[in-house]
């Protein structure tokens, strides 16, 4: 089996085990779920960590080997890191049951993923008005 593939069940496995513990306690103690749950979170994110190394490692080398400015891969970066943030933080939020807070959280992520993309916006519109 690969790497990926290691890597993938044993972060489904972690969250599944995580999920049907949380609905056994669920019941008696909703506080110890939620906990439950970010646990399993910080698990998986820190299994995460040495293959999303990697990636960078790699993003960084296409971007030094293309014309293309590394100034310009610096925004996608943060958008994606702010779409994860802001999926898993969306999650652990309605597990909580508070759906308001992460509706709340997605609004804030929306903006914070434009004002990131800024840069990659205005390189469009200076390559628009040198192309006319």
């Amino acid at each position: 089996m690969t790497f990926e593939m290691e890597l993938v069940t044993q972060a489904a496995g972690i969250c599944v085990i995580a999920a049907l513990l949380g609905l056994v306690l669920r019941r008696g103690s909703p506080e110890i779920t939620l906990l439950l749950a970010l646990a399993a979170a910080a698990a998986v994110l820190l299994a995460l960590g040495k293959p999303l190394g990697e990636l960078l490692a790699f993003l960084n080398r296409l971007a030094e080997q293309t014309s293309i400015p590394s100034a310009l891969f610096l925004p996608l970066y943060k958008t994606v890191g702010i779409a994860m943030v802001v999926k898993v933080g969306g999650g652990l939020c309605r597990d909580a049951g508070e759906s308001a807070l992460a509706s709340v959280l997605e609004l804030a992520g929306t903006v914070c993923a434009l004002l990131a993309a800024l840069p990659l916006l205005r390189a469009v519109l200076e390559l628009i008005g040198e192309l006319l």
